[in-house]
């Protein structure tokens, strides 16, 4: 049972209206570094603005003691399982405290990319063809529906944990066996060969979307968090029609899969034919000095500090009963 419901949209003239703010940081993903670098910037960028925040780490405090401390509202900044998939929200709900971003069903779903792209395709939105392999029998079926080069990928985390691009059909088994180790549900996915761009989403709005150019084989965990080879384009240099598009079908994505709040929506343009395919959706991006959201706010002029607070301001759609 909840003890939220909806309730409109507003915004917030000085830090004393959100009350006592839990910045939910940390955890216990294999996302818990990335999750207390982005806390603590969120955290500081808070507490600039004036806002009664704290830091609220979930893996060293029951979360029952967000009620018990007095907290009146909760930044959530947790990536991954515990804090990305809808079991913080659906505590969160329960204990009646409103939070940032996206609700239960919704983090549920996209923190599933297979089942993400099944919603998504069913709306009739486009996204790289697929294969779901069950067990390693399943392989060669792959090979022969997808074929070289694939990404396998396990279904859940984020931060690209776990995936691989596989070239030549011998590698394919220890990429299994590398997605296998995060998640029992495994799929490949087709190539496409082109530029990554993704967008993000604030509020009912896209941000300026960004051109990604990694140095490494692909956008994986050490291009995104740690390496300073990767070159981020924003505005990302494609046409006014290109951009009008992506950032339509950034929306739609968003809109299908009930997202609210912020996140970040990622796609693959295919270089012959210029052609956008979905890939996933982040729906609580990183807040590190690496991180793309910010990156696209400061393009449409929105600094770290406000970007914060609007996110912030998300949680009034929450309310107690």
């Amino acid at each position: 049972m909840s003890l939220l419901k909806t309730h409109p949209a507003r915004r917030a003239s000085n830090g004393a209206e959100f009350g006592k703010v839990a910045v939910l940081l940390g955890g216990d993903s294999t996302e818990r570094d990335i999750s207390l670098l982005s806390g603590g910037a969120v955290l500081a960028a808070l507490r600039r603005r004036g806002v009664d925040a704290h830091a609220f780490d979930p893996a060293e405090r029951p979360v029952e003691r967000l009620a018990s401390e007095g907290f009146e509202r909760a930044w959530n900044v947790l990536h991954g399982p515990g804090g990305e998939d809808g079991l913080m929200q659906g505590a969160l709900e329960w204990l009646g405290i409103p939070y940032t971003g996206s609700g239960v069903l919704a983090s549920a779903l996209t923190m599933d990319k297979l089942k993400t792209k099944r919603v998504v395709a069913g709306a009739g939105l486009t996204s790289p063809p697929y294969a779901v392999l069950s067990g390693p029998g399943d392989l060669e079926r792959a090979l022969a529906e997808i074929g070289v080069p694939m990404m396998v990928k396990p279904a859940s985390q984020g931060s690209s944990v776990g995936i691989t691009k596989v070239k030549a059909a011998a590698d394919l088994m220890s990429a299994y066996a590398e997605a296998r180790r995060v998640d029992p549900i495994v799929f490949a996915e087709a190539f496409i060969a082109g530029d990554e761009f993704t967008v993000g989403v604030l509020g009912d709005r896209g941000l300026p979307s960004i051109r990604i150019q990694p140095a490494t084989e692909f956008y994986d965990y050490e291009a995104k968090y740690f390496r300073n080879d990767t070159q981020y384009h924003c505005p990302s240099g494609i046409d006014e029609r290109a951009e009008a598009e992506l950032q339509a079908a950034a929306l739609a994505c968003f809109r299908v899969t009930d997202c609210a709040g912020w996140g970040r929506v990622d796609f693959m343009r295919e270089a012959a034919t210029a052609k956008f395919y979905f890939i996933e959706i982040n729906t609580t991006p990183g807040m590190t000095d690496h991180s793309l959201v910010p990156m696209a706010a400061r393009q449409a002029g929105i600094d770290f500090d406000e970007l914060v607070w609007r996110v912030l301001e998300s949680s009034f759609a929450r309310a107690r009963k």
